[in-house]
């Protein structure tokens, strides 16, 4: 019976992975020790989801162990050596705000943890796919240093440059920038990744996402804008928007989508691949767009205020450009618009945000 491991499995995209992996007849093991509810408090506590992955499915187990435990995890990797197919590693400390609170403790988990299973791996079974989820925040906020133009409701990068077209593809240098201690954990994780696959022959893919997003986010203030945007505007909950004039744009990617992304490169991998992912110009909004969004879906109106204190490192315009992966693997569409996201969100955590109020 082919096993396949995922870190981080309470969250989004592991949670997303679990239950997509389980229909693909693969047993799960589900690596999750609830470290969000610690990051961001008891609201963003992953329990709830992993109990929902449980129900919803007999063939994921949960463990509750630490990625920084390397024995630990090397144990379980041993366990199921023989029978692993893929390794999706998505568990992280994933706020920049956080990070500067526990620097050693941010490291430690992105960095040194993934170590730990990238190392777990290619002692037991170094022919499965690791797939890893990096992040745009690689490139700190070299971003910033495009040509941007300011329009009525976002910013645009000038349509004369090459990024214009299809956004940012992964040309763009990760140095001399400003990354937030978050962005640093997450280069040191990511070139490791990349090196293990170089060096050592493994295939290995990084994935750097955009604003990864979903029904199942448990969207704090500190991460997960857009869950957290709806949530707040449900609510009645405060919001505040930090710089940029309102105007800052992401694009945003479904975890749905996504996981069809890294199943695809686990179906064919290669060694030491660098993609960015993301919702591209298929998906895409700035604030003051996602505020409309967000109060015409829910029929609400969203409780906001305006800070010039823009978040260190903080984009002010990403749009990823995923023609990368697109062209390894031509059959991977994107399905999910900015307002299909917004719904499913919306959807999905309604009765479960009016219940905890």
């Amino acid at each position: 019976m082919g096993v396949a491991i995922v870190t981080g499995a309470g969250g989004l995209i592991g949670s997303e992975a679990a239950l997509f992996l389980a229909e693909q007849g693969l047993d799960v093991i589900g690596i999750d020790n609830d470290q969000r509810a610690y990051f961001f408090g008891p609201e963003a506590s992953t329990k709830w989801r992993v109990a929902e992955v449980s129900k919803r499915t007999s063939r994921f187990r949960p463990v509750t162990i630490d990625i920084r435990d390397f024995d630990g995890i090397r144990a379980l990797f041993a366990d199921h050596a023989k029978d692993l197919q893929v390794v999706i590693h998505a568990a992280a400390q994933p706020s920049h705000d956080w990070a500067a609170r526990e620097p050693f403790t941010d490291f430690s988990i992105n960095a040194q943890g993934t170590m730990n299973v990238l190392e777990a791996l290619r002692q037991t079974a170094d022919h499965v796919p690791f797939v890893f989820l990096s992040t745009n925040k690689v490139y700190g906020d070299r971003p910033n240093s495009l040509p941007l133009i300011e329009r009525e409701t976002r910013w645009e990068v000038d349509e004369t440059h090459g990024f214009a077209a299809r956004g940012i593809d992964e040309s763009m240098s990760i140095d001399q920038s400003t990354h937030s201690l978050f962005g640093a954990s997450k280069v040191a994780a990511d070139i490791m990744v990349q090196e293990y696959g170089a060096y050592f022959g493994m295939n290995t893919a990084c994935f750097r996402g955009g604003c990864l997003t979903g029904g199942a986010h448990s969207g704090t203030e500190l991460h997960g804008f857009l869950a957290y945007l709806m949530k707040c505007t449900v609510t009645g909950q405060p919001y505040t928007i930090f710089g940029h004039k309102a105007k800052q744009v992401r694009d945003n990617i479904n975890s749905h989508d996504l996981v069809q992304a890294l199943w695809a490169y686990a179906q064919a991998p290669r060694p030491a691949r660098v993609y960015n992912i993301g919702g591209g110009r298929f998906a895409n909004c700035s604030m003051i767009e996602a505020i409309e969004l967000c109060e015409r879906i829910s029929g609400r109106t969203l409780d906001w205020t305006y800070s010039e204190d823009a978040r260190t490192g903080d984009h002010i315009w990403w749009i990823s450009d995923i023609s990368a992966f697109e062209a390894d693997y031509p059959d991977f569409k994107l399905t999910y618009g900015i307002y299909d996201t917004l719904d499913d969100i919306h959807q999905s955590g309604v009765a479960r945000w009016k219940a905890a109020s």
